[in-house]
């Protein structure tokens, strides 16, 4: 009887627990875009966007929230939907099209000539004192060229929350491909 008892109290007590429950985010990539097609002749530039790579502490799926200067916390239950450096690669193709509209932007390569980029990101966080982190570096292979630059964003988040700082850094996401963009342009 008396084990009758706990086991009831033990399955009361589970039914009544919650269950935490996990949230999904992904980068915004902005408005749709028109398809660019690549003229029959050829002629247009091409980039590859060959990779964009993160530090090991950001390649799993929780979120980074820095926590003093010198402390990390990866959320448990605040998850990237896919792999941080895939939509990075992938939103960075689509902001530097709309930023490049005469090159035509790729994340495979396509033909055998194209410049070649490759970004190294190093932070992509929120910080205890309300701010968000974007940096890392660039390389830009152009004509035998190396063009080689490095970004560092702070930006504040204007609202608290997970949804807060995953639109705040799409916005420095955003604002480092426009740099890369205008290091481009000033190529021509």
């Amino acid at each position: 009887m008396r084990k009758g008892l706990i086991m009831a109290a033990l399955l009361l007590l589970a039914g009544c627990s919650s269950t935490i429950e996990n949230t999904y985010y992904q980068l915004p990539s902005g408005s749709n875009m028109a398809r660019v097609e690549s003229p029959a002749n050829g002629n247009q530039p091409m980039i590859w966007v060959e990779q964009v790579t993160v530090p090991d502490f950001m390649a799993g799926n929780g979120l980074v929230y820095q926590t003093s200067d010198v402390k990390y916390v990866i959320a448990a239950n605040n998850l990237w939907a896919s792999p941080l450096d895939q939509q990075l690669q992938q939103t960075l193709v689509t902001n530097l099209s709309k930023a490049l509209p005469g090159r035509l932007v790729a994340s495979t390569p396509l033909g055998d000539t194209h410049d070649t980029l490759t970004v190294n990101v190093t932070g992509f966080q929120g910080r205890y004192d309300g701010q968000v982190v974007v940096s890392g570096e660039w390389l830009l292979q152009h004509q035998g060229r190396l063009i080689k630059h490095g970004f560092n964003l702070t930006l504040p988040q204007t609202e608290d929350g997970y949804d807060a700082l995953v639109r705040t850094l799409a916005i420095g996401w955003q604002q480092t491909a426009q740099q890369i963009a205008n290091s481009v342009i000033s190529l021509n």
